[in-house]
């Protein structure tokens, strides 16, 4: 069974039908806050098609978050070698990069 949404949850930042970049951060930056996310489950799960400029904007507004490159395969099975994978440090790990 698929979940109704109000008028008001649709407008909200975090529901992914918003596809602002403001939007994008929030949904971005609550994923973070639950464990790392990579760029392939960004865009399936958060509707964020370019991950790395969001990511970019939230380091820019201080946000410790981190980047590693790992292998994934993508929701078709095919093999990608470098994916990123972002999560959120601490202010100190931020600094000593």
């Amino acid at each position: 069974m698929k979940k109704t949404t109000s008028p008001e949850e649709e407008r909200s930042p975090s529901h992914g039908h918003d596809t602002s970049a403001a939007a994008q951060r929030v949904r971005l930056l609550e994923r973070l806050r639950l464990g790392p996310v990579d760029t392939i489950t960004a865009r399936r799960e958060l509707n964020i098609m370019a991950p790395a400029p969001r990511v970019k904007e939230l380091r820019e507004a201080g946000y410790p978050i981190h980047t590693h490159l790992i292998r994934l395969n993508d929701d078709q099975g095919r093999p990608h070698r470098r994916v990123a994978q972002y999560y959120l440090g601490t202010v100190q790990q931020l600094s000593q990069e």
